[in-house]
């Protein structure tokens, strides 16, 4: 994979407002978390450049680090649209895992057509506790299909997400990450120096992370 993906990426994402940073306001999520660093990868899609750019790094990474891959799942909703761009692009068969099984119909969990045994790439546009990608995962084994590698366009890079993606054997491969996303805003002015270790200890305990 060209080496200079990760920081390429990164800058655009900052270019883009996808990923901001406010370590003196910082985010609350969902989760609780409290977070200096807030990320909308669907920002990307926007932006023809930079979602040619990712598919290229996606693709450009199944071939350098699995070579086995025979199909593409994108986790809903975010990573539908960027695993129908890799699929495309490598001429394979495209699905998606919902978050939970339709109410309806046939009741799928998995939209479109997997084969049993079927080594599959999961696609995501990022990763923080990693929930969303090892759903994906669970779902399809349960179809019968196999995991080869799960990508994301950034992830944050907790030690617990890296440990979750180890205990199911799935490789996590990413585009950019939280470390180089740190490097690349202070050395950009998107961040002052004296902000930095403050953003680094967020990364380290998560769940502590205070002003």
């Amino acid at each position: 994979m060209r080496s200079s993906y990760a920081q390429e990426i990164a800058l655009a994402l900052l270019q883009i407002g996808a990923i901001t940073l406010s370590p003196k306001a910082p985010y609350t999520w969902a989760s609780g978390i409290v977070s200096p660093m807030y990320c909308d990868n669907r920002l990307t899609l926007s932006y023809p450049y930079l979602r040619q750019l990712i598919a290229d790094a996606f693709v450009d990474s199944i071939q350098t680090y699995s070579a086995q891959v025979e199909a593409i799942a994108g986790t809903a909703t975010a990573g539908i649209a960027h695993a129908a761009f890799v699929a495309d692009r490598m001429g394979l068969p495209m699905a998606y895992v919902r978050s939970s099984a339709k109410g309806h119909g046939k009741q799928n969990l998995v939209e479109g057509r997997l084969l049993q045994n079927q080594h599959v790439a999961v696609v995501e546009d990022t990763v923080s506790t990693g929930g969303s990608v090892l759903a994906a995962i669970t779902g399809l084994r349960e179809e019968g299909v196999k995991v080869a590698v799960a990508l994301s366009i950034f992830t944050y890079g907790f030690a617990e997400t890296y440990q979750a993606f180890q205990d199911v054997q799935v490789p996590l491969i990413t585009l950019t990450d939280f470390e180089t996303l740190v490097q690349v805003a202070a050395n950009n002015d998107y961040l002052q120096q004296e902000e930095v270790d403050s953003i680094l200890a967020f990364q380290k305990d998560p769940r502590s992370f205070r002003v």
